[in-house]
């Protein structure tokens, strides 16, 4: 509850409006969601997501009420966007942010989110919209400097002193409910404790008189309609619906990633679909309801987790507690310093810079690792839709660099069995004289990569001839094994028949071993079985050796 409130704040929207995300999102997950575990509501990356993307578009400063009714509008968009992956079964949009990717952006995002609450735990009154951590640690500079030596507006550092005493706190529960797990309480409460105390703190001395920033008023009461407040004219429709896409994808990818970790934990399996159906309905009905953009918090589901909740009804209970807070104690919320709500955001940071799952990636796959830095890179010093078009693009590149350099391996026959293997993983693999079998290691032959498979068996062949030459005489037939092959396209086709026709040239026979329904049917189509004769397509590897034997192809 007390994070939706801190929330709130780094979405630069009002405070009842995280709490408003705590209660009619959740309610509605709870019916609709196939998830036990996932609590929902407002979270740190989404709400950063949204302040860096829509003060681009309206100054929250100059005018807040246009910005956050713009707000209500992503938060719609995003519920459409949500509802039309699970309607028409588009989940794979979410997986080309890659799990490397991801690790690099939350990380960025993490260390940005932690730059901007220096607003709140110094006391900083003048701060900039960006979110690049340039721009933000010069923001701090010289507002610090003006409230220094301004005679006008004094900084106080009672701020500073109250932030990082009750973050100190709260680093210490954590870190002691993670030694023992029977405390895992701890932790939980540890929030609550720290905003009595500040507020009580601040009440009895009068602190809010000597500088200190308080939230002072809360608007009580359960969620207002924003039915009317939502933007569908004008000339910022179309940045609402693209800053919905983006915040829809980033809010499903960790939803999805929280609930997939504690389902697997449980032994169950999510209903992805059902999932983004589920977030979809919640978010689009919250943007009816005053809310913002909702989805799956690691943290409040770790707590569920840790608690022992075995139902979705912890959603509920949830969205209940926030209700009676709003009805009956949010005025409490008047002298709480914005430090305690700095130090809340920034004790829950370090659980999204995961340094061993980093570690992990660059000894994996060097690839992974350039696309998770450059989201991080991209992130930190640039902007959030850069870090994610930087990331996206790496990872698009590597499978284009895959699918245009495919793998091609040369196979020989295990000793003693009818296994044919890749001759360098499998050393024993032998050979046969004058015959090259060959693997394609890929699910298409197509324009990208033909010419290439093309130019590595011609290759091999010469290598072969020059080889055997003296010894065991010229290459006499390429096997070509298409058991991996899953399609092929016209340049891929053009590709095979100059390959036939060059081989032949030379005299040497092509064989294919078990191509798959739509290849067989596409090459048929095109004529190529009948230019290498029917004979010569076989059903295993094994088949196509012992034939090419048989019809003395091999010896010279």
């Amino acid at each position: 509850m007390l994070q939706s409130i801190g929330y709130a704040s780094l979405a630069k929207v009002d405070p009842q409006y995280g709490l408003y995300t705590s209660i009619v999102p959740p309610l509605i997950y709870a019916v609709m969601g196939s998830s036990r575990d996932i609590a929902i509501g407002p979270v740190a990356v989404v709400s950063m997501l949204l302040s860096s993307l829509v003060t681009k578009v309206i100054d929250p400063v100059a005018n807040p009420h246009a910005y956050r009714d713009f707000v209500f509008t992503v938060t719609f968009f995003t519920g459409v966007f949500q509802a039309g992956f699970g309607i028409f079964r588009l989940g794979f949009l979410v997986d080309f942010l890659s799990h490397a990717a991801l690790v690099g952006f939350m990380a960025g995002a993490a260390i940005i989110i932690g730059l901007q609450q220096l607003k709140g735990l110094l006391g900083i009154t003048h701060f900039t919209t960006k979110t690049d951590a340039v721009s933000v640690l010069v923001s701090v500079y010289k507002s610090l400097h003006q409230q220094i030596t301004s005679s006008e507006e004094k900084w106080s550092p009672m701020n500073f002193v109250l932030g990082c005493s009750f973050l100190i706190f709260l680093l210490v529960t954590r870190f002691i409910g993670r030694r023992n797990k029977r405390l895992f309480w701890l932790p939980a409460i540890a929030p609550l404790l720290s905003v009595i105390l500040s507020t009580l703190i601040v009440y009895l001395s009068k602190a809010d008189k000597q500088g200190v920033n308080v939230i002072k008023h809360v608007k009580g009461g359960l969620n207002q309609s924003s039915v009317h407040q939502l933007q569908f004219h004008g000339q910022n429709v179309g940045q609402a619906a693209k800053i919905g896409l983006v915040c829809a994808v980033i809010a499903l990818t960790e939803a999805m990633a929280v609930g997939r970790s504690f389902a697997s934990i449980k032994g169950y399996q999510l209903d992805g679909n059902r999932e983004m159906l589920s977030m979809g309905i919640m978010n689009i009905a919250g943007s009816l309801t005053s809310c913002y953009v909702a989805t799956g918090s690691f943290s409040r589901t770790a707590v569920n987790f840790s608690a022992g909740c075995q139902t979705a009804v912890s959603n509920i209970v949830m969205a209940v507690t926030v209700i009676l807070f709003l009805q009956f104690f949010a005025r409490l919320l008047y002298y709480t310093p914005m430090a305690i709500l700095a130090s809340i955001i920034l004790s829950a940071l370090p659980g999204l810079i995961d340094l061993n799952e980093a570690r992990y990636i660059w000894k994996v796959d060097k690839l992974d690792f350039l696309a998770c830095i450059g989201a991080f890179i991209g992130v930190l010093f640039a902007s959030v839709e850069i870090g994610l078009l930087v990331a996206v693009t790496i990872s698009f590149a590597k499978i284009l660099i895959q699918s245009i350099r495919p793998g091609v391996e040369i196979l020989g026959r295990v000793p003693r069995t009818e296994a044919f293997c890749d001759v360098t993983q499998y050393p024993m693999a032998i050979s046969t004289p004058g015959i090259v079998v060959i693997r394609i290691s890929s699910g298409s032959l197509c324009f990208a990569n033909a010419n290439f498979v093309k130019e590595r068996i011609l290759k091999w062949v010469v290598e072969e001839d020059e080889i055997q030459e003296t010894a065991k005489g010229n290459v006499r037939a390429i096997i070509m094994d298409m058991t991996n092959l899953m399609n092929v396209d016209t340049s891929g086709i053009l590709a095979l028949e100059e390959l036939h026709k060059r081989l032949h040239s030379r005299g040497v026979e092509l064989a294919m071993v078990n191509p798959r329904w739509l290849v067989i049917h596409k090459l048929k189509l095109a004529h190529f079985v009948d230019k290498i004769g029917k004979q010569w397509v076989f059903l295993t590897v094994g088949e196509a050796v012992d034939a090419c034997l048989s019809s003395k192809i091999a010896t010279a």
